[in-house]
């Protein structure tokens, strides 16, 4: 069900925003020094519109750095007064948020973790409820769209306006070149169910690797994101976490300059015109797939009183694996993704089984 909350855009807020909204700075900071260089740097390029700086570092085993805790208000403070900034930095629980809100931070986001749980999201809402500080929301560890949902209520409903949503990825369940998957598909829910909330993407996290970062932002500003949060360190070799996803200040803004950013309309007058054309043919197409669909169910449920009168299973793991195989490489000569095919297939035929089982369990 979509929800049209009385979200406010990132203008709002940020009315000196002129391009799409980028946040950066340390993983962690580590001194004052190494947070006020990379700021003073990050600051001449003017792309960059808000600080970001981890003070508190949740980490998956004891041992790691967990951050240099709450002097690191005071350096953000610092790096305010000196560039003209706004800072933010990540909340994990009550006492985090409180300290950052008697800090006078900007902005201040939940990580994914703490998303994940909504105790701990409504501990953060209870205590910023009153205040103007700008709430970001990490998406869960999973790909829980109800869940990122509901942790951006919460806070809503603390009477925040200013929210956005980060897209930072989501830990994956086999091996990928990425430190976690992106799984767009979640991103494209949540814009449906919250059609006017901000989403930027955390390119870093997602990532974990300086080698992936570009593909990550480009595709993040081609599915219409508004905005990025990009890790820079003044020397990612001696950062403390996470030095492989961090870009000095000059990487970053080479980045940057590859970056192309996509626009929700066009100025071509003709471009909705001719637009409307090709989308008409793609209902075209579409009437047409699910009609061959239907012609394939009733296919399916004759095969499925077939199977039951002469007493075989509905599933047959034989045929089925040929059946996949010679799809997948129809869709090769077809120039289709193999993944696409699979999953398609799959679903398809997870579907038939279940018709011919129903079948099966008529009297």
């Amino acid at each position: 069900m979509t929800l049209k909350l009385d979200i406010n855009p990132i203008k709002t807020w940020l009315p000196k925003l002129d391009n799409p909204l980028l946040i950066s700075g340390p993983c962690s900071l580590e001194t004052e020094k190494q947070a006020l260089d990379t700021a003073k740097l990050l600051a001449k390029d003017k792309r960059v519109f808000v600080y970001r700086g981890g003070v508190w570092k949740p980490r998956t085993r004891p041992g790691s750095f967990e951050g240099i805790g709450s002097i690191g208000l005071k350096w953000l403070q610092m790096v305010r007064q000196e560039t003209g900034l706004p800072v933010g930095t990540e909340v994990a629980n009550a006492q985090h948020t409180e300290e950052a809100l008697k800090a006078g931070l900007d902005v201040i986001w939940i990580g994914a973790r703490s998303t994940a749980s909504p105790f701990v999201v409504q501990e953060i809402a209870d205590v910023v409820k009153g205040s103007n500080v700008v709430v970001m929301v990490k998406n869960p560890v999973n790909p829980d769209v109800q869940l990122w949902m509901g942790a951006i209520e919460r806070i809503y409903q603390a009477g925040i306006k200013n929210i956005v949503a980060i897209h930072r990825g989501f830990t994956p369940f086999s091996e990928t070149k990425y430190r976690n998957y992106p799984n767009w598909q979640t991103v494209i829910e949540l814009r449906q169910l919250l059609p006017n909330l901000p989403i930027i993407c955390d390119p870093s996290h997602i990532a974990g690797k300086r080698e992936f970062l570009y593909e990550i932002s480009q595709k993040a500003f081609d599915m219409g994101m508004e905005g990025l949060m990009l890790e820079s360190h003044i020397d990612p070799s001696c950062a403390l976490s996470d030095a492989a996803q961090q870009l000095t200040p000059a990487d970053l803004a080479k980045l940057l300059d590859r970056l192309v950013i996509r626009h929700e309309n066009a100025n071509n007058p003709d471009f909705e015109s001719q637009l409307d054309v090709l989308r008409n043919r793609i209902d075209a197409i579409d009437t047409e797939l699910l009609e061959t669909l239907s012609s394939r169910v009733d296919i399916v449920k004759k095969i499925g009183q077939y199977k039951k009168d002469n007493n075989v299973t509905a599933l047959q793991i034989n045929p089925w694996t040929k059946l996949m195989e010679d799809r997948v490489n129809i869709g090769k000569k077809l120039e289709l993704n193999e993944n696409f095919v699979k999953t398609l297939f799959q679903l398809i035929h997870e579907d038939s089984v279940r018709m011919q089982t129903e079948i099966m369990d008529k009297e």
